[in-house]
């Protein structure tokens, strides 16, 4: 009977100690298949081995041994042999209603069947936890995205507004130029048209001034005319 059992050792189903040991689960099989006819003790429950540590260790060495499987299964036999002698007593962790270990064999069957049953209940808990992480990490990496997104979604608007504000500066930079452009034109020609009234207004003043020159003149010369007639009545 096994004795070598530490207290709260974990608990191994044979995908678990495949994943562990890094080989496949039908080789799991094939190992303990090697282990148990060369005389190792597994715990089990009915026909479904329960694998711990010491177990795991022996699947490595049957992995990584160069020698034929059954010479390495036989040294690990002996060595499993010399630990259970060794040990005095039992490290499982028993209830205070057991006591001791009880003598009768069917009652030591019951007792391992409930510590069986109860590896098993922590192998679930193990696996639900390993779950619950699992999903875990999933709604982090989730909130993670959606923080990332986020903040793109900010910064494109942000980067998009000021994008917007730089255009509407530019079109009215552009509106106060060419209305600035239009006002100067409209100025050169305003100031073209008073000069060119000055320009006609001047003319007409010069027209005017010959004008009155020439009348001036034609009215001075009938004046003389008959100024001299006159002196000549005089004389």
């Amino acid at each position: 009977m096994r004795n070598d059992i530490q207290m709260n050792e974990r608990a191994f189903t044979s995908k678990e100690v495949a994943e562990e040991v890094g080989i496949a689960t039908p080789t799991v099989r094939k190992y303990g298949q090697i282990l148990e006819r060369n005389g190792y003790e597994f715990l089990k429950d009915g026909d479904r081995r329960i694998f711990v540590q010491s177990d795991v260790e022996a699947l490595v060495a049957l992995r990584d041994t160069d020698k034929p499987l059954d010479d390495t299964a036989k040294d690990l036999v002996n060595r499993q042999k010399e630990r259970l002698e060794d040990s005095d007593k039992t490290e499982i962790a028993l209830s205070d209603t057991y006591g001791n270990l009880p003598q009768d064999p069917n009652q030591l069957r019951e007792l391992f069947r409930f510590l069986a049953d109860e590896l098993a209940a922590t192998r679930e808990m193990n696996v639900q936890l390993t779950n619950d992480m699992s999903q875990l990490k999933i709604t982090v990496s989730r909130l993670q995205q959606d923080h990332h997104a986020i903040s793109s979604s900010i910064a494109n608007s942000a980067q998009k507004t000021h994008a917007k504000i730089e255009k509407l500066t530019e079109q009215q930079n552009n509106q106060y130029d060419t209305l600035l452009q239009q006002e100067m034109q409209k100025s050169e020609i305003l100031q073209k048209e008073i000069q060119n009234m000055r320009d006609e207004q001047q003319k007409e003043w010069r027209l005017q001034n010959d004008f009155n020159k020439r009348l001036e003149e034609v009215i001075q010369k009938p004046k003389e005319k008959w100024g001299r007639l006159l002196s000549i009545f005089r004389k």
